[in-house]
């Protein structure tokens, strides 16, 4: 005497999806400036007198002057200026995107099934 239990036998279909997304940016600002500047300013000033006098009166009535004189003046300004600048400037700025997308497929075929009662003997399936 047989028994038959329940035979099952199909196909399972499914699917693993896995998304990673990575966004990053990075900005960068440089400046260097410099500014140089001299100056320079002299002045002069020269004065110079002399004087001579000679007076003579004698007796006689007889009277005798002499003068000599000399004047120097001398002024002077004098000024410099030197301006001088230089600079730099630098930016960068980058971006980056990265999209990773995982799409697994996973096919089984199985089969079970039940207790199979054969005489004495009982097998099992799975």
């Amino acid at each position: 005497m047989s028994e038959y239990g329940e035979i099952e036998t199909g196909e399972q279909h499914e699917s693993v999806d896995q998304l990673h997304q990575v966004d990053a940016s990075e900005q960068d600002y440089q400046s260097q400036f410099g500014v140089y500047e001299q100056d320079h300013a002299a002045a002069e000033s020269t004065s110079f007198d002399q004087g001579h006098h000679v007076e003579y009166s004698n007796p006689n009535g007889e009277h005798y002057e002499e003068s000599d004189y000399t004047s120097y003046d001398h002024s002077a300004a004098e000024t410099d200026h030197v301006f001088a600048a230089e600079g730099s400037e630098s930016a960068s700025s980058s971006e980056f995107h990265e999209l990773d997308a995982l799409r697994a497929q996973l096919d089984s075929a199985f089969a079970q099934a039940t207790v199979v009662q054969d005489g004495p003997a009982e097998l099992a399936a799975s």
